[in-house]
C-alpha cells in the first residue's frame, strides 16, 4: 500500500481508518496573532485543550484527520507537532497551498507570472516550488510533509489571484501526484470553474479533487453533475447551520447516497479547537459544530432514514484512504445518468 505523509511520519493507507477529511485544529489570522498574543493567551492552555478535543474524537473511533490548514489559515506545524505527539491515537495530515478568495498575498504580487507581462518573459510560479519543496522536503525544516494541496474559490468566482493559485497547485500535483482540496462556493457552481481550470485546461484527474463544502447546497441535481464528472464531494461542513439547518445538509447526504453517490463523497465538519474568525459571542449559536457531531448526531439520523453502514464505511474510510493514497484515482467519471431508482426515504 502507499505509504500517506502524516505530521508524525508516513504511514500505511490501511492504518487511516475512519478518516475526516477536512478539519482545523487552529484557524488563526497569523498577523493578528503575532502581534496581538492576548487574543491568544496562554500557549499551553491553548495545546492542552486541542489534546483534549482530539482525545474525544480519537474515542469516537476516528483514526484520521487532514488539516487543510496553510498560507492564508495562520498554518505553524511545530504547534501541530506539539499536540500530535500527545494525541498518538490520531494521524494528521497537514497541507500546503495558499487559501484565497481574491489576490495573491503580496508576497507574490511582483515575482514569477506577475513579471511576465513588464519583462515581455515567461517567468515560473514560485508558489509551485514552494508547494513541492513542503511536500518532498517538509515544512519549515520540521520535516513534516504535506499530504494534501489546497485552493480556494468563494463567491467572488475566478479572479486573477484565485486562478494563479488554482493552477500552482495543479502543477505542484502533477509534480507529486498529491491529491488537491479545494474550498468552493457551491451557490455560485464554483465546481464547474475548478473543472475548467484544474482539470480541463491543466490536466488534474477530477478523481483526485475534492470539492470541499459541497454539502452547503442541496441541489442534488448539481452535485450528481460533478460527481459524475469524477470529482469527490466534501460533505464537510456539519455543524455550521447558520444559513441552513441540520436537516438539510444531513437529508441531502441521504438523497445522494441514495441515489448511489457513497463511493464520490467524504465526511467532516470544517471545526476547529480554536478559530478567531469568530467572536467567541457568537459561538453558542453554533452549538454542533465540533468534531464529535459527525458521530453523535449525524451518522445516526442518517442510518434512521436509509443510509447502510457500508455506505458510510466507504464515505468515512474507502474513499479518503484511497483519496490520500498517492497515484490511487478513484473510479472513471461516467457519462451523465439518473443513479437509484428506488423511492426517496421518507423525512421525518
Amino acid at each position: 500500500m502507499s505509504p500517506v505523509a502524516t505530521v508524525r511520519g508516513p504511514v500505511d493507507g490501511a492504518e487511516l481508518g475512519r478518516t475526516y477529511m477536512h478539519e482545523h485544529i487552529f484557524t488563526l489570522t497569523a498577523d493578528v496573532q503575532q502581534n496581538h498574543p492576548d487574543e491568544w493567551g496562554s500557549e499551553e492552555a491553548r495545546v492542552a485543550d486541542a489534546v483534549e478535543k482530539l482525545r474525544a474524537l480519537a474515542a469516537q473511533g476516528v483514526r484520521t484527520i487532514v488539516d487543510p490548514t496553510v498560507v492564508g489559515l495562520g498554518r505553524y506545524i511545530p504547534r501541530i507537532q506539539r499536540i500530535a505527539e500527545q494525541v498518538r491515537e490520531l494521524n494528521v495530515v497537514v497541507a500546503t497551498g495558499i487559501y484565497t478568495y481574491d489576490s495573491v498575498p503580496f508576497y507574490f504580487h511582483h515575482r514569477g507570472p506577475a513579471l511576465n507581462e513588464a519583462l515581455g518573459t515567461e517567468l515560473p510560479d514560485p508558489m509551485v516550488d514552494m508547494f513541492v519543496h513542503d511536500i518532498t522536503d517538509g515544512i519549515a525544516g520540521t520535516g513534516v510533509r504535506a499530504g494534501m494541496l489546497k485552493c480556494a474559490i468563494d463567491a467572488p468566482g475566478l479572479t486573477p489571484g484565485v486562478e494563479r493559485v488554482m493552477r500552482a497547485v495543479a502543477r505542484a500535483h502533477h509534480r507529486t501526484g498529491t491529491p488537491i482540496t479545494v474550498h468552493t462556493h457551491p451557490e455560485t457552481r464554483a465546481g464547474l470553474a475548478v473543472k475548467r481550470v484544474l482539470c480541463d485546461e491543466e490536466g488534474v484527474d477530477p478523481r483526485r479533487v475534492v470539492l470541499g463544502h459541497s454539502g452547503d447546497t442541496t441541489d442534488c441535481d448539481h452535485l450528481a453533475e460533478l460527481a459524475d464528472a469524477g470529482f469527490v464531494l466534501g460533505m464537510d461542513r456539519f455543524g455550521i447551520n447558520l444559513a441552513t439547518t441540520f436537516e438539510a445538509r444531513a437529508d441531502t447526504l441521504v438523497e445522494m447516497c441514495r441515489r448511489g453517490y457513497a463511493d464520490s463523497m467524504v465526511l467532516s465538519q470544517d471545526a476547529s479547537c480554536y478559530i478567531d474568525w469568530i467572536d467567541p459571542a457568537v459561538m453558542p449559536f453554533l452549538a454542533q459544530w465540533h468534531y464529535l457531531h459527525i458521530g453523535a448526531e449525524v451518522l445516526p439520523y442518517v442510518r434512521e432514514r436509509g443510509v447502510t453502514d457500508a455506505q458510510i464505511e466507504t464515505m468515512l474510510v474507502d474513499n479518503p484512504r484511497r483519496i490520500l493514497e498517492t497515484g490511487q484515482p478513484g473510479p472513471a467519471p461516467v457519462a451523465p445518468q439518473p443513479r437509484g431508482t428506488e423511492p426517496a426515504p421518507q423525512v421525518q
